[in-house]
């Protein structure tokens, strides 16, 4: 079950890929121009990769509950994304930016801990 704890690095590259892609999409440089981003779309490729990436991520963070090391920090995550998610969907474009940076610093400290307490232990 250490193995499932190791990949939280690869998951803290992918936080720190999720909040430059949100600071691209949902900037302030888009919302000074007034454009909405959901008119913008993603290449393709990048939504492919992105999807699949949150859905091994949700898939992973419900596997971390499973073993006692890790346990506390997949129910972090888990409430951390859930409680994100229900404010950005009530909040207007211009808090979804720092209502995602808040909630992405939140799970890249989570997953930090995580990585050195992997590390430690490994």
């Amino acid at each position: 079950m250490l193995t499932l704890v190791l990949a939280a690095p690869l998951f803290l590259v992918f936080e720190v890929w999720q909040l430059v892609l949100s600071e691209r999409y949902l900037g302030i440089k888009q919302i000074a121009r007034g454009a909405d981003p959901r008119t913008l779309g993603l290449g393709e490729v990048t939504a492919f990769f992105w999807s699949t990436l949150l859905l091994i991520y949700w898939a992973w963070m419900v596997l971390l509950l499973v073993p006692t090391f890790g346990r506390v920090h997949g129910l972090a995550l888990i409430v951390v994304t859930m409680i994100g998610f229900s404010l950005r969907r009530g909040s207007g474009l211009k808090w979804v930016l720092v209502i995602l940076t808040f909630e992405g610093a939140i799970r890249i400290g989570l997953l930090l801990s995580l990585s050195v307490m992997a590390w430690r232990r490994f």
